[in-house]
């Protein structure tokens, strides 16, 4: 079987994409202190320039790269993805032993990381291009491995533009946090890590659903709703300081590639976290606006542009503008998933008349019902661990 489902390989399994965790970790925590040159002593910044091969970036990428390529895992998974048999010929002699592909698949994982804190988010994406993020995947094996890849993955989507990719995999991955939380809370050690990716996605999903209002399933929306109910009009109305604190919340905390002991020349005051708040918040003005034209669309079916202008207190140019960046923006936003609807209106622009039609997904009921299930089994787990413990032993 490929994904070794026994024990003893889950165990191996697990190992591994700790030690590739710890690996990156330690390089995340490196590249932190060099950060703080300011705090060193002269010691310490006279041995990091006699030392500086040490946790290079190119260093820790080749490292990754080469445990990917030592087990051609790329193409075994194009294989499998393909519906393909994979072969020694096609595997070579490493890769198909299990422990080699296992490594060289928990290495794209770290590599996906790696590039989403150095901000290279097309190249984290290209890494896992042929990684299936569903259930039956061999990451799904390892629940925190998952739930790391998922975070990036979505993160990376997130900072391209392609929110639709952002909310599909969020939706899932935070569904699944859902159903499978009492197996993480006997695990301590995890469940703060898991915790904080699932307050981070939430506060992204936050983000994303307001850019591209796609419908969310019942259960990741009721959680939005909870933790964030308060900023969700702030967010519509274009509060820059709300963008600000989610983002921050959300985002995972960047490395840059280059250290110098003036580090505040290369990145300003803030840092690489700083330089990725810029980039996010020049297209926050470029959204600003579209969910109050969204808004005012919404009412019409047909209404002339002139009159748009006037509930916009903009000109005609300017509003002939934002219905064509409105258009852009929903494109960019659909990411791979071409079918998905983005918006719950499409509108085409005729001399200067604008035409409206509904295109609003019908409601789907399942979700609900499948909510109701899942604290229907967890109030019945609680009763019978109380029914248990209260049981006299015999």
């Amino acid at each position: 079987d490929y994904y070794f489902k026994d024990k003893q390989w889950y165990q191996r399994r697990v190992a591994i994409t700790a030690g590739i965790d710890e690996f990156v970790y330690q390089f995340q925590s490196f590249q932190q202190f060099k950060s703080k040159s300011g705090k060193m002593n002269e010691e310490e910044k006279i041995m990091l320039r006699d030392e500086d091969d040490v946790w290079k970036v190119t260093a820790v990428l080749n490292i990754l790269i080469q445990l990917t390529e030592k087990c051609n895992i790329n193409l075994q998974l194009q294989a499998i993805e393909a519906g393909e048999v994979v072969t020694e010929e096609l595997a070579g002699e490493f890769g198909m032993r299990p422990i080699y592909r296992m490594t060289g698949y928990f290495s794209l994982i770290g590599l996906l990381r790696l590039y989403c804190l150095l901000g290279d988010y097309h190249m984290a994406l290209s890494c896992v291009q042929h990684i299936q993020f569903k259930d039956k995947d061999m990451m799904s094996l390892v629940p925190a491995c998952q739930i790391t890849a998922n975070y990036y993955a979505g993160f990376a989507n997130f900072m391209i533009r392609k929110y639709a990719n952002t909310i599909y995999l969020y939706q899932h991955i935070l569904g699944y946090i859902q159903r499978t939380k009492h197996f993480f809370q006997n695990r301590s050690f995890q469940a703060e890590d898991i915790n904080k990716k699932n307050d981070q996605m939430l506060a992204l999903l936050a983000i994303a659903s307001t850019f591209c209002p796609l419908r969310l399933d019942e259960s990741v929306n009721q959680q939005v709703k909870e933790k964030y109910s308060d900023k969700l009009n702030r967010l519509q109305h274009g509060d820059m300081t709300v963008y600000d604190d989610l983002f921050f919340s959300g985002c995972p905390k960047f490395l840059s590639p280059i250290v110098s002991e003036n580090s505040s020349s290369l990145f300003g005051s803030s840092g690489p976290r700083g330089l990725q708040l810029q980039v996010f918040k020049s297209e926050v003005d470029q959204q600003r606006l579209i969910p109050t034209l969204r808004s005012y669309l919404k009412l019409y079916t047909t209404i002339p542009i002139s009159k748009l202008a006037k509930f916009l207190d903009m000109d005609e140019n300017q509003v002939r503008c934002c219905l064509m960046a409105f258009k852009h923006k929903k494109e960019v936003a659909k990411g791979d998933g071409g079918e998905q609807t983005t918006l719950d209106i499409d509108f085409y622009v005729d001399k200067n008349m604008i035409h409206i039609s509904d295109t609003k997904v019908a409601r789907h009921y399942g979700d609900y019902y499948v909510q109701q299930i899942i604290k229907l089994r967890e109030s019945n787990r609680q009763i019978l661990s109380r029914v248990m413990a209260a049981a006299p032993p015999q």
